[in-house]
């Protein structure tokens, strides 16, 4: 993966907010299996499902101001700008929106409305309630962001094995996946598909995270074709590394691979997120095909 150096970063899609409070995840909202602090990266999905909280439906409390605002800035001016998690992040939510820009209506017909990425650290307010890192980057449908503490990076890393510089936008790109499923009224269905059959529930998160992921590689097929404002590529190249990179992240953070990680058995009654080789096998059938359209992890059950 070679940035564009000279790419604009478009800052006002990314918001600081620093510590404004918030602290585990409250009121009626739960994973029904014990994942240590750190290794729940990409989780939320399966917590607003099985709490109840798809559709705005917000059970856990908490108010949806995240806190105060500093400024992300990375003019191009600044040589070492590209150094900051900040604003490589910021350019990789740029080249996401930037293909779901197109994408969206090209594909399904439907105009795309952005969502911020908010920076925070160890703990956040959100309108799915309050949250602390523990629970990894997150998609809240209630507020339409998306939230991560950069600090996930390392733990993705050290405690996961996810290594690759091109794990950072699989991540994102998957829960900018989340946000598509709520423009296109995928979570809305999964929740009336879960009312009707609450057994499903872990099923139908699955599903929902296997998508994300496909659509995460739908945009790294096209991520080199993504612009900043002024018509400039925001990637000069995006090569097989980056891509096994992002398989590499997606095996890591499959049901099976954190519940060896945590010694006990596999056991796939529990999983919410799909096996490693699930979660490769649809990123890969995104990133193959390049179409979203491709990307029907559901197979009429809803």
């Amino acid at each position: 993966m070679e940035i564009n150096r000279d790419a604009q970063i478009d800052t006002d899609q990314v918001r600081d907010v620093g510590r404004s409070g918030g602290g585990g995840f409250g009121g009626g909202g739960g994973l029904p299996i014990p994942i240590p602090s750190g290794w729940v990266g990409l989780v939320v999905l399966a917590l607003l499902v099985i709490g109840g909280l798809i559709g705005g439906n917000t059970l856990m409390g908490g108010g949806g101001d995240p806190g105060q605002e500093t400024p992300v800035e990375c003019p191009v001016g600044d040589p070492n700008r590209l150094d900051d998690a900040k604003c490589r992040n910021a350019l990789y939510v740029n080249s996401i929106q930037d293909y779901w820009t197109d994408a969206s209506p090209q594909n399904f017909g439907t105009p795309y409305q952005e969502s911020d990425t908010v920076f925070f650290e160890q703990a956040v307010n959100t309108a799915c309630g309050p949250a602390d890192s523990g629970v990894g980057p997150f998609y809240c449908p209630a507020d339409d962001l998306i939230y991560i503490d950069l600090s996930f990076w390392d733990q993705l890393a050290t405690q996961l094995g996810a290594t690759g510089a091109f794990a950072q936008p699989y991540v994102l790109a998957h829960e900018y996946g989340h946000h598509m499923q709520d423009i296109l009224g995928t979570e809305a269905k999964v929740a009336a598909a879960r009312e009707a059959n609450p057994g499903a529930a872990n099923e139908l998160s699955v599903m929902m995270e296997l998508q994300a992921d496909c659509y995460a590689g739908a945009w790294a097929r096209n991520a080199a074709l993504t612009d900043d404002p002024t018509g400039k590529p925001l990637f000069t190249s995006i090569t097989e590394q980056d891509i096994n990179e992002a398989l590499d992240a997606a095996a890591a953070v499959g049901d099976d691979a954190i519940q060896k990680k945590m010694g006990g058995p596999v056991d796939e009654s529990q999983f919410t997120h799909g096996s490693s080789a699930d979660r490769q096998k649809w990123f890969k059938q995104g990133y193959n095909t390049g179409d979203p359209k491709t990307c029907d992890t559901f197979e009429g059950a809803i």
